[in-house]
């Protein structure tokens, strides 16, 4: 019997910022980017990465620095935003500018990449990963313009080098964690079935998470944590629930508004067939307007 593991957005929180417990960022990120080289340097604290619960309703958010010198910000969200992508985009754009100081060349410019974890369905689609990034493609050719850079690959008194696609634009991973069927074909499919169910599956062989199933089991949890995460989780249920509830009378607001708009729709269809039937007989529209309900005014709107 699998053990049951901590919540992967409570453990980001709380677990996963201690440089000991690296190792299980750098697993979930060397399946994802699919890398098994994938080295994470440090935790980095911006004005979009806070600690206290009540900065942000019900969201994670994490900032970290690789080998590569990437930043990497990885976000839990649990709840449906109605504009989700534009704070993506202003997030990444503020760790840009954030980590670009005054006199720096742009050729040191922060590459960023953006990764979300998403517990709603964002947008139509048939997958649960999508990936994207800035490209250029000719309008008339529909061909990927490649624009390439120099890197020196030795420092010997004659320098070698190679060129290499520049890749400085964001790059965006959307995970939508309900969509996983729990099939696992890929490493990343065993990381998102461990966040999806709170357990490592069987089997499973992905870099590093043979220690995610260690350290994030909640039997090792201590009195203190059990009781903050105890607290965590009645709070998420609770937000959940008030969502649930907005839903549900929304939706049954909306059945009352329908029947009535179809009450009047159905009274104002009535209305014109009257009106026209009494036209037909010759009747003025005075006359239509003392044996109906009908005001004058509306009459002449329904015969222009």
């Amino acid at each position: 019997m699998s053990t049951k593991l901590i919540r992967f957005d409570w453990a980001m929180k709380r677990l996963l910022r201690d440089k000991a417990n690296f190792d299980i960022l750098e697993g979930f990120l060397c399946a994802l980017f699919e890398d098994d080289n994938v080295k994470i340097i440090s935790i980095l604290e911006s004005e979009s990465n806070q600690e206290d619960e009540d900065d942000k309703f019900n969201r994670v958010d994490l900032l970290v620095q690789d080998s590569q010198n990437r930043k990497i910000y990885i976000e839990i969200q649990n709840t449906r935003e109605t504009d989700y992508l534009e704070r993506l985009l202003y997030g990444t754009s503020k760790i840009i500018v954030e980590n670009q100081d005054l006199g720096k060349d742009f050729n040191e410019i922060s590459k960023v990449i953006s990764i979300s974890i998403l517990y709603f369905n964002l947008g139509i689609g048939d997958d649960y990963i999508y990936y994207g990034t800035t490209e250029f493609a000719g309008l008339n050719t529909g061909h990927k313009l490649l624009v390439k850079k120099r890197v020196n690959i030795s420092e010997t008194l004659e320098p070698k080098y190679k060129f290499t696609e520049k890749k400085i634009f964001p790059e965006y991973y959307l995970i939508t964690v309900e969509r996983y069927q729990d099939i696992v074909k890929k490493h990343i499919d065993e990381w998102i079935y461990m966040i999806k169910n709170n357990e490592v599956k069987e089997g499973s062989i992905s870099k590093n998470i043979d220690k995610a199933a260690q350290r994030l089991a909640q039997i090792n949890m201590t009195d203190k944590e059990r009781k903050q995460y105890e607290k965590f989780l009645i709070s998420t249920l609770r937000d959940q629930d008030a969502i649930d509830t907005a839903k549900e009378e929304g939706r049954e607001e909306g059945e009352k508004k329908g029947e009535i708009k179809g009450i009047e729709k159905e009274k104002k269809r009535r209305d014109i067939d009257l009106v026209r039937k009494c036209l037909k007989k010759g009747m003025s529209v005075n006359e239509i307007s003392e044996l109906t309900d009908l005001t004058i005014e509306n009459i002449n709107k329904i015969i222009m």
